[in-house]
């Protein structure tokens, strides 16, 4: 098992991609295996059982959805709608971002795609209006890291497959986390905008407000599907992801008309090359998985940390701690598919309600996207606004601060995460 993790890390640090990293490290794990013949033929087959299954294909569809939207001006009309209604006071484009992150939220699932379509709109613009550009690109970054808390979640999908637990569920369990950390981020860009004097938006007069909330109304109504959807059990969690697809398609081409059916190839490839990325990262965490489980790493973690407390509070905390760390070199996903299968049977251990535990692990590793020296989002915006990384790093500290503000009351306080799903 040392073998294992001893290749695994020196691919990396070789700048190895993780997914090869640890199918190579998975072969190592398995051709040196000491305590028992395992046929290599292991390697490949659980690779394919790793993305067999039939839930998996919301991963695809929610992030053909997302590309569809950002193509087809849907984004746009959402910025204009949080414009016209909270762009008025001092540093109020950072409100406006932020409430756009929260409408987008509803719809992509992906932190990065937010990132890309809000930063690529508002970053230019902010700078026009005299906002130094390294705190343009840490309020989006922030906002971006709700996108994949609010539903939809591709985080949440593969947190659910992995722990074999309701989508569904998992996807309502992000959403007064996800509303929190907006509105917290809201107040800060409010404090930041008053003490530092930015620019006051100018007025919104009625008329204005209600004709670009009527043009927005086919963009709001997609995340209200969604959301319906999914808390009045209309339809299945993959029923929910094709409904997106195929509502995005058509206000896209026939309400909006800003799509073109020309554009539709090129758009399919880009969302399968997202999604391939994502899926291949699966398939090559199945044998390494199954290594790590082979080796009992989950009893013997559970056992340390019975040693420690045995109170299921202070578990999660000591377990936020450990994830907190690892956020700070690894992406999400990678870090989930890596530690969620020694650390899920520790909250069943414990009694930890699943549901509660995926919310904490889930905010736990978004807020590393925003977090040096590997946030993932302060490198997407440094490079669209073409801003200094460190600038970037030094402004987001306080939204970084209060998203820690925030896991910790969901933590203490397991009603933020499991009240929406009650009755599901």
């Amino acid at each position: 098992m040392s073998l294992l993790f001893l290749s695994f890390l020196l691919l990396l640090l070789l700048g190895t991609e993780v997914g090869f990293a640890m199918v190579i490290a998975a072969w190592f794990g398995i051709e040196f295996k000491t305590d028992r013949f395992v046929d290599l033929v292991m390697l490949p087959t659980s690779m394919l059982s790793g993305v067999s299954f039939y839930a998996l294909v919301q991963i695809t569809l929610f992030i053909l959805a997302g590309e569809i939207m950002n193509r087809g001006g849907i984004t746009r009309r959402l910025i204009d709608f949080a414009g016209v209604w909270v762009g008025r006071g001092p540093g109020s484009l950072g409100q406006v971002s932020v409430g756009a992150n929260v409408m987008m939220a509803g719809i992509s699932g992906s932190a990065v795609a937010d990132a890309t379509a809000i930063g690529k709109a508002m970053i230019p613009e902010m700078r026009v209006k005299g906002y130094p550009v390294s705190y343009s690109g840490a309020v989006i970054a922030a906002g971006a890291l709700i996108g994949p808390i609010i539903p939809p979640s591709i985080p949440m999908v593969v947190y659910a497959q992995m722990a074999n637990t309701s989508v569904a569920k998992m996807f309502m369990s992000g959403l007064l986390p996800g509303l929190l950390l907006a509105a917290g981020f809201m107040v800060i860009s409010a404090l930041i905008g008053r003490a530092r004097g930015f620019p006051v938006g100018p007025k919104v007069d009625w008329r204005t407000r209600l004709k670009v909330s009527a043009s927005a109304v086919w963009a709001l109504l997609l995340p209200i599907i969604i959301l319906l959807g999914i808390r009045l059990g209309l339809m299945t969690d993959t029923e929910i992801s094709s409904v997106a697809v195929v509502y995005a398609l058509f206000v896209s081409m026939f309400v909006y008309r800003s799509l073109k059916l020309s554009e539709l190839p090129e758009l399919f490839a880009s969302a399968g090359r997202s999604s391939a990325v994502i899926l291949f990262l699966l398939a090559a965490a199945a044998p390494f998985s199954w290594l790590v489980a082979e080796s009992q790493i989950a009893d013997r973690v559970v056992d340390m940390i019975h040693t420690i407390s045995t109170d299921p509070v202070m578990v999660l905390v000591i377990i936020n701690i450990l994830l907190l760390l690892v956020g700070l070199v690894l992406e999400p996903l990678p870090a989930m598919v890596i530690f969620l299968p020694a650390l899920i049977p520790i909250g069943i251990d414990l009694g930890i309600d699943p549901i509660h535990f995926g919310c904490v692990v889930v905010i736990n590793l978004m807020i590393g996207l925003i977090t040096p020296p590997v946030g993932l989002l302060l490198f997407v915006v440094s490079s669209i606004g073409k801003i200094p990384f460190i600038a970037v790093a030094r402004e987001v500290m306080p939204f970084l601060a209060w998203s820690i503000v925030v896991l910790f009351l969901v933590v203490v306080f397991p009603p933020l995460a499991l009240w929406l799903t009650l009755g599901m």
